[in-house]
């Protein structure tokens, strides 16, 4: 495995759209009547953190926040001037074997929010650069009646294009499907679980060793046991993410055989790993292939 491919992998991963049910929706302007308002599509900060711990696990990434104050600013508020300041936060996402990237938030300091909002700001900021989130910046105007209490009347419907794919085409139990007709209507179809993924995906196990095999079985299906995956389309989730772990395992064991065998074992050492078979999730795996190209490219040539 490559760490171009690993990285376009990633990327395309992060790329997809939250699920419906984690997508909110704000009132960002109204109209003079307050009848109307300008709707904006966003998810909750854990909706990326959800995605980021399923993608990498929880100990594949990092993010770090910088804090900064300004101060004093007079602003308006309620058609009478304040003295305030402003609340700016800078975070700092890193995926090894991806890249890192920085985003910034800010919020007026007399918010009792203020923090919250700025942090959430930039940590999204910072996500959309790698492609998480970023969809929600494809959205036309959007403009909605509004009750008396300025909330939306009817929440608007998700176009396709911003459903990730499950929801547009699959799943639901046993292998039930859902397939958008030439009306926009939704369609109910069943196919049988595909047997032949299920040996694909055991065939992985002795290439990626117990641990990581049954490591991405758990984080991505949920499940203990090939045999219990819902669905086509989890089967096809998971078989990916197995054949990118085999790839991976391939890159290690290729470069191991050029590099001297103290420097493998160091680097296996630093990473807390005893043998290849005892890798114990796919973050774990991303570093010990970062390690050991960087080991190859100091290698003279030949």
């Amino acid at each position: 495995m490559e760490n171009s491919l690993n990285a376009a992998d990633a990327l395309v991963r992060l790329e997809e759209p939250f699920a419906s049910k984690d997508v909110k929706w704000l009132v960002a302007a109204t109209s003079r009547d307050g009848r109307k308002g300008r709707v904006t599509p966003y998810a909750d900060p854990r909706a990326y953190t959800d995605r980021l711990n399923h993608i990498f696990t929880a100990s594949g990434w990092t993010r770090e926040y910088s804090v900064h104050t300004v101060s004093p600013i007079t602003r308006m508020k309620k058609d009478k001037p304040i003295q305030t300041g402003k609340v700016l936060v800078t975070c700092v996402v890193s995926i090894p074997g991806v890249g890192t990237h920085s985003g910034s938030g800010e919020e007026w300091a007399d918010d009792e929010n203020a923090m919250t909002s700025a942090e959430a700001q930039s940590f999204k900021r910072a996500c959309s650069v790698f492609g998480l989130g970023r969809y929600f910046y494809n959205f036309a105007e959007m403009w909605v009646d509004l009750d008396e209490y300025k909330h939306p009347r009817e929440i608007p419907a998700l176009p396709s294009w911003a459903l990730p794919e499950c929801e547009r085409r699959a799943p639901v139990q046993n292998g039930t499907t859902r397939k958008e007709n030439g009306d926009g209507t939704n369609a109910v179809q069943k196919g049988p679980l595909d047997a032949s993924i299920t040996g694909k995906i055991e065939a992985c196990r002795r290439d990626l060793g117990q641990m990581l095999f049954s490591n991405i079985l758990g984080s991505v299906a949920k499940v203990r046991s090939a045999r219990d995956i819902p669905n086509q389309r989890v089967q096809q989730e998971v078989l990916k993410w197995m054949e990118s772990g085999v790839r991976g395992m391939a890159q290690v064991r290729r470069v191991a055989s050029e590099i001297a065998e103290t420097e493998f074992y160091g680097i296996l050492d630093g990473l807390a790993v005893r043998r290849l078979d005892e890798i114990q999730n796919f973050g774990v795996l991303a570093k010990l292939v970062e390690k050991m190209n960087e080991a190859q490219s100091r290698r003279p040539a030949a």
